[in-house]
């Protein structure tokens, strides 16, 4: 099995694994709580904006945030992640997340991108037109018919889950300045 299988498997659970790691180490005060909505709520409108339009496995996705990076559920991860190593004032947490993102997103990003070059023809005429990650400030022109938000997509996708866990967090992190300083 190639780490590009074994990252996609184990990405969600060392999610949860690295939760505890996390809690354990943030400190968090309401001055770093409050800074970290900045990265946090934006990279969760991003990833419930991206989900509506994308329809995985079924055609190349390239309008919406599509337009601006290939991988806008990506980034919208990446900024709530480092939104709450900022909320949890830890060097750890942040150096953590930067070795984890590497060695778990890289090889998957690029896993994903092997699939679609071999599903979808156009991809590469896209890939040479839209960044990977970080977005182009201007819409890329004629990267396919004009698409609009779907909120089934995005209740199929249940993008919904990342708002929940972002409020649980909060409240643990709330609770944990409140009664364990």
């Amino acid at each position: 099995m190639t780490w590009n299988r074994v990252a996609r498997r184990i990405r969600v659970p060392l999610g949860f694994a690295f939760a505890v790691f996390f809690l354990w180490l943030a400190r968090p005060t309401p001055v770093f709580l409050a800074a970290s909505l900045a990265l946090v709520v934006p990279g969760l409108w991003l990833r419930g904006y991206a989900s509506g339009y994308v329809k995985k496995n079924a055609e190349l996705t390239v309008t919406g945030p599509y337009a601006h990076t290939r991988n806008p559920l990506y980034l919208g991860s990446m900024m709530i992640a480092f939104g709450f190593a900022l909320a949890s004032r830890s060097i750890w947490i942040a150096g953590v997340l930067v070795v984890l993102f590497w060695v778990i997103y890289v090889p998957v990003i690029r896993s994903e991108e092997q699939y679609l070059r071999s599903v979808f023809p156009e991809f590469d005429d896209y890939a040479a037109r839209v960044p990977r990650l970080l977005p182009r400030l201007t819409t890329v022109t004629g990267t396919g018919a004009p698409a609009t938000f779907s909120g089934a997509l995005y209740r199929k996708h249940r993008e919904y889950n990342a708002l929940m866990g972002s409020a649980a967090l909060y409240a643990a992190l709330i609770l944990k300045w409140k009664f364990f300083r």
